[in-house]
């Protein structure tokens, strides 16, 4: 049996009954007429807006430049155009469609959500905020964002750009991800909620952070709110917000195999259900060279010591950095006993897009299988 869930039954989040009876101080009103004039109005999400296309657009912006996720926003909609769609599609559709667009973790999350909604709310993204924090990979702020800008009801957010607007404008010192900083962050963010005009506001805070009160070099001089802001006034802005106690990111390294036949076809590898890439479709890795002779040993037939090395690849997460180094073979086949499986398959190049595949495997692929870069024969 569905749930659906009416208006009259939704949830406020903690603190909501700070903003229940909203009281005009200038900052939602100064932000509103600078949207007007200079937010953004023509985002693919906003022409039509829907609960299902703030919600894919909010899950895709997450630590993720509104210019990036656009072209990626418009290919997703146009292949899964709603809830159902969504959750009918093969995890490997989703993750192709997602793929360049890195923190995977997002694309699977939405995908389960997307199921959830089907079983549990009429195929339908629920209006309620409980509910909405219930689905994967829905906190808070963006629980609130859905609600405001599909439903224009009065919720707060609290993403990265509000977060520096509110700090600068309150002078909170603290780093924000520091949970005491985080909740008094949340009451001002509650006790500045307009009346009404709430997709527009929320668009406003996010658009404000992302293009002018920016974390390095804010236009100050031509902020809306620069009479009242405390870290202006105060000589802080280049301080606020309090930035996280840095250390070095660790760095690891490993090997990729990159194994093609004799028709030209690469060997993917899919990557465990979890951890970094998960589900994607990539190379064949190994920790080390040891490591990567024995596996070499064990599924492919062939000389391991022809393999060529390739340049290193450099690539970034959020906890350390990774240097892959890849080896390439031609003209190699698995041993009779391997043979393609659900988790090894030989690919072909027209075959990529549809995979699911990390960005930098993804860009080493097309450039190694691309016929301009074929060696001349010898």
């Amino acid at each position: 049996m569905t749930r659906r869930t009416s208006p009259s039954t939704r949830k406020q989040p903690p603190a909501a009954s700070a903003a229940a009876s909203p009281v005009d101080d200038g900052f939602a009103s100064r932000l509103l007429a600078w949207f007007s004039v200079s937010g953004r109005h023509d985002l693919p999400w906003q022409h039509p807006r829907s609960p299902y296309r703030v919600w894919l657009s909010e899950i895709m912006l997450q630590q993720t430049q509104v210019r990036v996720v656009v072209p990626y926003f418009e290919r997703f909609v146009a292949a899964l155009p709603d809830v159902a769609s969504l959750a009918a599609a093969p995890l490997d559709e989703v993750l192709a469609l997602w793929s360049g667009l890195g923190y995977y973790a997002r694309a699977r999350n939405l995908h389960a959500a997307a199921r959830a909604c089907v079983e549990l709310h009429g195929s339908e993204l629920p209006r309620d905020f409980d509910a909405l924090l219930a689905l994967p990979g829905i906190g808070r702020s963006t629980a609130g964002a859905i609600l405001s800008q599909a439903w224009g009801d009065r919720f707060a957010i609290l993403d990265g750009n509000v977060k520096r607007v509110l700090c600068r404008y309150h002078g909170v010192e603290g780093w924000p991800g520091l949970p005491k900083v985080e909740k008094a962050l949340w009451e001002v963010a509650q006790s500045h909620l307009p009346a009404g005009r709430m997709a527009d506001y929320t668009q406003a805070q996010m658009d404000f952070g992302a293009t002018l009160c920016t974390r390095h070099d804010p236009a100050c001089v031509l902020c809306p709110l620069q009479g009242d802001c405390a870290a202006l006034a105060a000589g802080r802005v280049a301080m606020l917000p309090t930035p996280k106690p840095g250390k070095p990111l660790p760095e690891r390294s490993a090997h990729v195999l990159l194994l093609r036949d004799a028709g030209g076809r690469v060997l993917l590898q899919r990557r465990p259900p979890t951890g970094i890439w998960a589900a994607l479709w990539s190379l064949p890795e190994t920790e080390t060279h040891e490591a990567a002779r024995d596996w070499f040993g064990a599924h492919v037939s062939g000389d391991y010591d022809h393999g060529e090395p390739l340049d290193a690849i450099a690539h970034g997460f959020t906890h350390y950095r990774l240097t892959l180094q890849p080896l390439r073979w031609r003209e190699v086949a698995m041993r009779d006993a391997v043979g393609d499986n659900d988790d090894l398959r030989w690919v072909a190049r027209d075959e990529l897009p549809a995979l699911g595949i990390p960005a930098p495997i993804r860009t080493l692929l097309e450039t190694q299988l691309h016929p301009d870069h074929e060696d001349p024969p010898t």
